[in-house]
């Protein structure tokens, strides 16, 4: 089929769901390139970085006692873990949205499609299966573009999704392990940190 040939026969408002389509599309592409980027990198630090964290507040939490040691050191993490949970989420809204519209942008193309074929047929009075089929079949493009633009887009969600879940699981494994060791004594808090950053 020549495009161009279609692109003759469609109006402004197959026109306008195209280029939303395409836009929808462009948008995935790079919301999900950069957010699968992202979620490993968050990924392979995110323990150092809580033990950093940690670490950050030793001379804080030295004079202190354990029960309150370990206060502190659980917010440290709680505050942590919601900045990653944040940075993870970055992104998969445009990829959620984009898996929901994308196929019923394509088949109210369809749709728009089809009527407004049949409205050419309607004012040209002939109803034969040539001038129904082209038109037809033609619409029926907008659904597979739909299709086309919403599968990459689960397929990024679902991994960038599957990633998160795996920092967040690292995450609260290496938060455990650090709260722990808050109940030793300092020195040999610093020592099994020193031990686990290894």
């Amino acid at each position: 089929m020549d495009f161009a040939a279609y692109w003759q026969y469609t109006d402004i408002v197959t026109k306008l769901l195209f280029f939303s389509l395409i836009g929808l599309s462009i948008a995935s592409w790079i919301a999900g390139i950069l957010r699968l980027y992202q979620s490993r990198r968050l990924k392979s630090k995110v323990s150092m970085d809580l033990m950093q964290a940690v670490k950050a507040e030793s001379s804080t939490i030295s004079a202190i006692s354990s029960s309150d040691r370990r206060t502190v050191v659980e917010q440290v993490l709680l505050k942590e873990i919601g900045r990653y949970r944040y940075s993870g989420e970055k992104g998969l809204a445009i990829l959620g949205t984009t898996a929901a519209i994308g196929p019923f942008i394509g088949l109210f193309g369809t749709v728009w499609g089809i009527f407004h074929a049949l409205h050419s047929i309607g004012q040209s009075g002939q109803a034969g299966l040539s001038q129904v089929a082209g038109p037809v079949g033609e619409s029926l493009i907008m659904t597979g573009l739909g299709l086309a633009v919403a599968i990459p887009a689960v397929v990024f969600y679902n991994i960038a999704i599957r990633i998160n879940r795996q920092t967040l699981f690292i995450a609260n494994d290496t938060a455990y392990s650090l709260l722990g060791n808050t109940a030793k004594p300092t020195d040999s808090f610093e020592t099994i940190q020193v031990d686990s950053l290894k």
